[in-house]
């Protein structure tokens, strides 16, 4: 069976895939944004699986790709297009290719004319192909920039995209409009650009009236993606805090297991979200703990120390992970949620004040 989820960086409305054979536990990601790098790395540690490779549609624009950082992390391998002329992949592919995970594997079409190293990628059974910006949802991508001809992306789309089955679901690089899927069908059919009775010299026509503006992070983002996003200058590692051992959630919550709140509790302000009543009842309160209302917490944040790392707590986890999410909109940078709550720190036998049996 294939685990399949379809992520969105909203700045700059691009698409990222993760896929997994779920008997292997096999993952690769497709197109990975640096800056949501730690959201991907928080789903694969939730679903349990081992992310073998990042690929890359094309060299990228308009964000910086997550694939070295994600490298760093997982020791997965980054895979580009030979075409692309990117550095510091550990494998090339070309046409034919296939790219495995697992069970299941990905067949490579080059799919030039947006970039020269365009690919498509489409799976074993040919039920879904993701087609980076060479075919967009009733579109295509540009072709005004890095090497870009619409006559070879018209020649691209037609022979390698549209001669896939009618009923191959087609998943996109970008969209701005908020659409998420399409089919061959469907592109044959309605794509303005591209569908019915419009030829090549039609399309060719179309696109070089566009008139578009450059994407705005170009000068940024084409050089760090031909070093297959690799920083320049240190970087810490993906999802490093300097304060405590934290770990980050697919909720994009900061989370503290009890025993790293144990390491740190001497430098921490512990606050206990819960009511008074839960506070002196049966599960207690843990020594230090200052209670400080859910309901209360946005009008007294003034009264906690913005110097000093926060740890919000509460009966399960649930309440308290809001309360992360409120004191970061009151501009509080570290903070996290204690794990599990009371009832984790209960059942791991940690001491209480106040506490029954």
């Amino acid at each position: 069976m294939l685990i399949f989820r379809q992520l969105i960086d909203p700045q700059s409305s691009t698409y990222t895939y993760l896929l997994a054979d779920e008997k292997s536990a096999e993952a690769i990601l497709i197109d990975a944004v640096f800056e949501q790098a730690m959201r991907e790395a928080a789903l694969i540690k939730e679903l349990d699986l081992k992310l073998v490779a990042t690929l890359e549609t094309h060299v990228h624009a308009d964000h910086v790709t997550g694939a070295w950082l994600l490298k760093h992390h997982f020791g997965s391998e980054i895979l580009v297009a030979n075409a692309s002329g990117a550095q510091g992949a550990d494998r090339y592919l070309v046409h034919g290719d296939e790219v495995r995970f697992g069970g299941r594997y990905l067949q490579v079409r080059a799919t030039p004319g947006h970039t020269n190293g365009c690919m498509t990628y489409v799976l074993d059974d040919e039920g879904m192909a993701f087609t980076g910006d060479c075919l967009l949802i009733r579109g295509s991508g540009r072709t005004d920039f890095q090497q870009g001809d619409a006559h070879e992306m018209y020649r691209s789309v037609h022979t390698q995209i549209f001669t896939l089955p009618d009923s191959c679901l087609l998943y996109p690089g970008h969209d701005y409009h908020g659409l998420t899927v399409t089919s061959v069908a469907e592109e044959r059919k309605f794509n303005p650009r591209l569908g019915g009775q419009i030829g090549e010299d039609d399309f060719a026509g179309y696109m070089d009236n566009l008139n578009l503006p450059h994407p705005r992070q170009i000068d940024k983002a084409v050089p760090a993606n031909m070093r297959c996003g690799k920083p320049e200058g240190d970087i810490e590692a993906l999802g490093s805090k300097m304060w405590a051992r934290l770990s980050y959630t697919f909720a994009g919550i900061w989370e503290i297991a009890p025993q790293a709140y144990e390491e740190v509790a001497k430098e921490v302000q512990l606050i206990d979200v819960r009511e008074p009543r839960e506070f002196s009842g049966p599960l207690g309160h843990i020594k230090g703990a200052r209670l400080l209302p859910l309901a209360e917490l946005s009008q007294r944040s003034d009264e906690i120390d913005r110097d000093r790392p926060v740890v919000t707590v509460c009966r399960s986890g649930a309440r308290s992970a809001q309360a992360v999410v409120l004191l970061q909109k009151a501009g509080f940078s570290n903070v996290a949620n204690l794990a599990g709550g009371m009832l984790r720190w209960r059942a791991a036998g940690y001491a209480v004040e106040n506490g029954g049996e």
